[in-house]
């Protein structure tokens, strides 16, 4: 059970980030006319939030893979963690406040998969 709660929690944001990245040329598009630079800054900025899930992610299932009960995979779940809820609060007060769903999920989505992964490293069930 430990290891599926811990599994969960790194398909969430790599699924989130693949989806992120899929509509990228249609986000960009609908900013309408804008200089050139804000649009590869934007196209950058959207690029960068996806991998970083995606990253996130893959590094939550490879940790849990390999060697999820070493020091070294305890201290990664808990930079994973943080970095999650920074995503989180980032997104509660930027992209939550828009008028667009999926940007309200976000901020749920991130914390969810960072109380799963504290909920999994926590379970003394493997």
């Amino acid at each position: 059970m430990k290891k599926t709660i811990l599994y969960i929690a790194g398909i969430l944001p790599l699924l989130w980030g693949i989806a992120h990245l899929i509509p990228t040329a249609g986000v960009i598009e609908d900013f309408g006319d804008i200089s050139d630079d804000n649009r590869l800054i934007i196209t950058m900025e959207w690029i960068i939030e996806g991998a970083a899930l995606i990253f996130l992610g893959v590094l939550t299932i490879v940790i849990t893979w390999t060697d999820m009960e070493s020091i070294l995979a305890k201290r990664i779940y808990r930079l994973v963690i943080a970095m999650l809820f920074s995503l989180a609060v980032i997104s509660l007060f930027t992209g939550f406040r828009v008028d667009f769903l999926p940007f309200k999920v976000c901020p749920v989505l991130f914390s969810l998969s960072a109380i799963l992964i504290i909920i999994g490293i926590k379970s003394k069930r493997v």
